[in-house]
């Protein structure tokens, strides 16, 4: 759960823009946070997928000298996907389920996730490339419906 939240920030974090661009998918909502967190869940509901838990962070950040209460990792999976690529790959359990970090900025809401196309030296088999293709654009897709506000 702490290892999601690491890599996310750390690639996050540590990218170039210009780098960034394929390994992260990040959008701006127009839409203050509360709002902008609430379709973030109905789009991720839409697409199939569950909310699993949405985890405060703000705390830490608080603590560390960052002024902000509207700080959320927002986890998501698929039950039954979840289930399975755990028994059939176990090492793949630190990176699931999904995190989305959603954070204000302002007036306006981002919304910052790691491209699953990036967990390619993960994937040892055909089956997991293809999963990892999928997700990136149902990822790709449910970001940028909330971005519209959909």
């Amino acid at each position: 759960m702490l290892r999601n939240s690491v890599l996310l920030l750390t690639l996050w974090l540590g990218l170039s823009a210009a780098a960034a661009a394929d390994e992260l998918f990040m959008v701006r909502s127009s839409h203050a946070f509360p709002e902008t967190m609430a379709t973030l869940q109905e789009v991720i509901t839409r697409h199939g997928y569950t909310v699993s838990r949405v985890q405060r962070v703000d705390i830490g950040l608080t603590d560390s000298g960052f002024k902000t209460d509207m700080y959320r990792l927002v986890f998501f999976a698929k039950p039954d996907e979840l289930r399975d690529l755990s028994q059939r790959y176990p090492h793949l359990i630190p990176y699931l389920p999904w995190p989305v970090t959603i954070f204000a900025e302002g007036e306006e809401t981002l919304l910052v996730t790691a491209n699953p196309a990036e967990l390619h030296a993960l994937a040892h088999t055909d089956e997991l490339k293809q999963l990892f293709q999928r997700w990136g654009k149902e990822f790709h897709a449910i970001l940028e419906e909330v971005r519209k506000g959909e």
